[in-house]
């Protein structure tokens, strides 16, 4: 492909759900993509659809982003394009079920590459690019469960969620004065595909509507979270709420409010 002379922004986990809405809002914007995740075939749809609405060019990686050997092969094949990256999307990410001992330390492993030395990694490889052109945009996808107590099941998730808040928070005061916006962007339950792969879609139905919000309607705010150098960014109202909660509230009432709500909605 010729570069069309639009900034391009990398975008992992973007196969389905948040990381495909946030696709879909960065092309509306004037970007280019290169889209990475495991299965190939929704990604290339997604930038068929995108390059027809908004000619939008986007590279398609099918890669296990557990494996640092082939994030990295991304940047060398963009960089081998003539292309570098101006804004970079950590979202891939799952809720490992089950209790910690019941997974092999393999399994552990890949998730915590997946979800913490992956994006980590990333970052560290997009930098120098931006630093020397003097822009960039990062959005570290996290969760509302970052501010919680960990839950039971899913031991990782909470830990690497709030490792990203951090990590965000940090790399945004290092980096804003170049004119590299670093957001972290904290969603509560998002309907999209991320239950099913955990295994809890049944256990999920049951929440209440009003904590919902649209894969669509968290990327259109998380843009505007990073365009805006926003350092956290939490959609909605109730998870606003929750989060405020979760600071003010008792520690001991909050780790058994999370107990009883782990407990209740954990994998059956």
């Amino acid at each position: 492909m010729r570069d069309s002379g639009k900034p391009l922004c990398l975008i992992t986990g973007a196969s389905a759900g948040i990381g495909a809405a946030l696709a879909t809002e960065f092309a509306r914007n004037g970007w280019d993509l290169a889209l990475a995740a495991r299965r190939e075939a929704p990604m290339q749809e997604l930038a068929d659809k995108l390059k027809a609405a908004y000619a939008t060019q986007s590279y398609v990686y099918a890669v296990d982003l557990s494996d640092m050997a082939q994030n990295r092969q991304i940047i060398t094949s963009l960089q081998s394009k003539g292309r570098t990256v101006d804004g970079l999307v950590n979202n891939a990410g799952f809720g490992l079920p089950g209790q910690y001992n019941t997974n092999s330390w393999d399994v552990h492993h890949g998730t915590l590459n997946l979800m913490l030395n992956g994006p980590s990694e990333l970052v560290h490889l997009v930098l120098p690019d931006m630093i020397e052109q003097g822009f960039g945009r990062i959005i570290n996808v996290a969760s509302l469960a970052g501010f919680l107590p960990g839950s039971m099941g899913r031991t990782h998730y909470a830990a690497t969620k709030s490792y990203l808040i951090k990590f965000s928070q940090a790399l945004n005061m290092e980096y804003s004065d170049d004119n590299i916006y670093v957001s972290a962007l904290c969603p509560g339950f998002t309907y999209s595909e991320f239950h099913d792969v955990n295994e809890t879609r049944e256990a999920m139905n049951k929440t209440p509507r009003y904590m919902w919000e649209s894969a669509q309607r968290v990327a259109e705010e998380g843009y505007l979270a990073v365009m805006g150098n926003k350092p956290v960014y939490i959609p909605g109202k109730v998870n606003c709420a929750l989060a405020a909660l979760g600071k003010l509230l008792p520690e001991a009432a909050v780790h058994s409010l999370m107990k009883r709500f782990s407990q209740k909605y954990k994998r059956g």
